[in-house]
């Protein structure tokens, strides 16, 4: 009987772990431009570049990947994230310029996280 329990346990952690991760809907905002951050080390340790398609988060595991879509156009990125925030209420991601550009983003943009 406990060969079964742990066949079961088995399943289940594998179902969870192969389930996508939720979406979040906000607005996103970036930085790297002009604002003094390019080159200097993210929360993750590595240096900031503006140039690269990455993101900060509040609470995503650092390395791992997200694709941003602009709800206006519909046009997708997908970033690694890097650093932390933003520290705004209502925003849930702040992109590179890169990635801001790739979405056709200006300033504040809704976006869907996922």
């Amino acid at each position: 009987m406990s060969m079964l329990r742990f066949a079961a346990a088995c399943t289940l952690l594998c179902a969870l772990f192969a389930m996508p991760a939720t979406a979040e809907t906000c607005t996103a905002s970036h930085y790297g431009v002009g604002d003094g951050y390019h080159g200097r080390r993210t929360a993750s340790g590595e240096r900031f570049n503006t140039h690269a398609l990455t993101a900060a988060h509040r609470t995503r595991r650092f390395g791992s990947h997200v694709t941003v879509t602009n709800k206006a156009n519909g046009r997708a990125v997908t970033v690694r994230i890097n650093d932390r925030g933003p520290f705004v209420r209502g925003r849930c991601i702040d992109l590179s310029h890169a990635a801001a550009r790739a979405i056709g983003m200006g300033g504040l943009t809704r976006v869907t996280v996922e």
